[in-house]
């Protein structure tokens, strides 16, 4: 069985998950050996997991800290801790989106200059439940973008397959649109979605202008604008421009609370209030109506307040990192190696290296292990391409701030010697 866009999408965000291998196809006349055999791999790949795991949360340095590195304990410790600066204790819990929920729906709403915004407990439901409307609003179920972005990657054809919609590509450069690729488009399409940043091609943003000028011809073919917002908080500092300004090209905007912000789950649909109140129908449709979701909306609330001033600096120090990586492996004789892109347009980029994947991940789990130094974390391999070329995702969050650029050149450095 080979692995799943969902389970890859998976992989990636969480970094040190198990990666999923063939599936034996076992018949009776194999009998109990074989099935040992399964359970032995199995037993492996889970210490594997396990020892790549600790391997990062140990380490005394990581130019990133993921909460999902962190114990149940100390996660469920650090959230009632912080939730009183948040919310009062002494209130109900929320039922079925009211209390917290609502603070948080109100919340986004203001941060984005929208009309209203709505909790979805996924970015895959919220976004999914955003182009259905659309299409019901524009009478065309085609919706445009990359062939890179989440819905088309990540979501195993949700689209077609729930709402009848169709996915057309302006472009198959690994960017997003150009305004003469969305005019010259030969197809009618209702709405564009566009992700910003476009992640699987390496967390790239166009210019402000371009963005403008690729909403407007949108625009002039009478599409609707959507924006997959899921790390829309870190684009600010690329564009020059505060989130309202951002928000108000589209017609709609989704974010999400846990890949910047450090949540533990959860989206917002932001839009004017119609769309909104569409959307709270189709939101219970599809299941999305839970009966509390206050841990998710809490966790969101502090990573509000504790995240998003930081994210500046954040893309500032990942600018600085990714230029020590590219000098700390020049030096090291790397040969042929990639910073993409460079400078990085937020806090997070890719870097390329013509190696196995597993012998990259071996090499970084090594490095935390042997100097307490996590300078990267999984590898994985090109999707396209000769094979043995590999590449990883870095982030640089608050751990990454007291890195220099001479400790960045000393880390690269010492990952290469364990590649020899």
């Amino acid at each position: 069985m080979t692995e799943t866009d969902e389970q890859a999408r998976q992989r990636r965000e969480q970094g040190p998950e198990r990666e999923q291998g063939p599936e034996r196809e076992r018949g009776p006349e194999q009998g109990r050996e074989q099935g040992t055999e399964s359970e032995t791999e199995q037993d492996r790949e889970d210490a594997g997991r396990l020892r790549r795991l600790n391997a990062w949360r140990t380490a005394e340095r990581s130019l990133a800290r993921l909460s999902s590195d962190l114990p149940l304990g100390e996660r469920l410790a650090g959230l009632a801790a912080e939730a009183g600066t948040v919310t009062a204790l002494d209130r109900p819990s929320d039922f079925y989106g009211d209390g917290v929920v609502a603070d948080l729906e109100e919340r986004i709403a203001g941060l984005l200059g929208t009309e209203a915004a709505a909790f979805f407990p996924t970015g895959t439901m919220a976004q999914q439940v955003a182009l259905r409307c659309w299409a019901g609003r524009t009478g065309n179920p085609a919706v445009a973008l990359h062939p890179l972005a989440h819905p088309e990657v990540h979501e195993r054809g949700a689209l077609e397959s729930l709402s009848g919609l169709r996915t057309v590509h302006p472009t198959h450069e690994p960017r997003l649109p150009t305004a003469q690729e969305v005019r010259d488009f030969p197809e009618p399409f209702g709405t564009l979605m566009l992700e910003l940043p476009l992640r699987d091609a390496g967390f790239v943003l166009p210019t402000w202008d371009e963005l403008e000028a690729v909403v407007a011809a949108a625009r002039e073919r009478d599409a609707v604008v959507h924006f997959d917002g899921a790390r829309l908080w870190e684009c600010a500092p690329h564009f020059g421009r505060e989130l309202p300004e951002i928000a108000a090209l589209a017609d709609s905007v989704y974010v999400s609370f846990y890949k910047t912000l450090g949540g533990i789950s959860g989206a917002a649909l932001a839009g004017t209030a119609s769309l909104v109140e569409e959307a709270r129908t189709w939101r219970h449709r599809y299941g999305g109506q839970l009966f509390q979701q206050f841990p998710a909306a809490i966790a969101a609330l502090i990573g509000l307040d504790r995240e998003l001033p930081r994210l500046p600096s954040y893309v500032a120090q990942a600018r600085m990192v990714a230029g020590a990586l590219a000098e700390g492996f020049a030096a090291a004789g790397a040969g042929w190696f990639r910073v993409h892109p460079e400078p990085p347009h937020t806090h997070q980029f890719q870097v390329w290296l013509p190696y196995g994947a597993d012998v990259l991940t071996e090499a970084a789990v090594r490095q935390a292990e042997e100097t307490g130094v996590a300078l990267f974390r999984a590898w994985h391999p090109a999707p396209s391409g000769p094979p043995g070329l590999s590449f990883t995702e870095v982030t640089v969050g608050r751990a990454g701030l007291e890195w220099t650029a001479r400790d960045v050149r000393d880390a690269v450095g010492e990952f290469m010697k364990r590649l020899a």
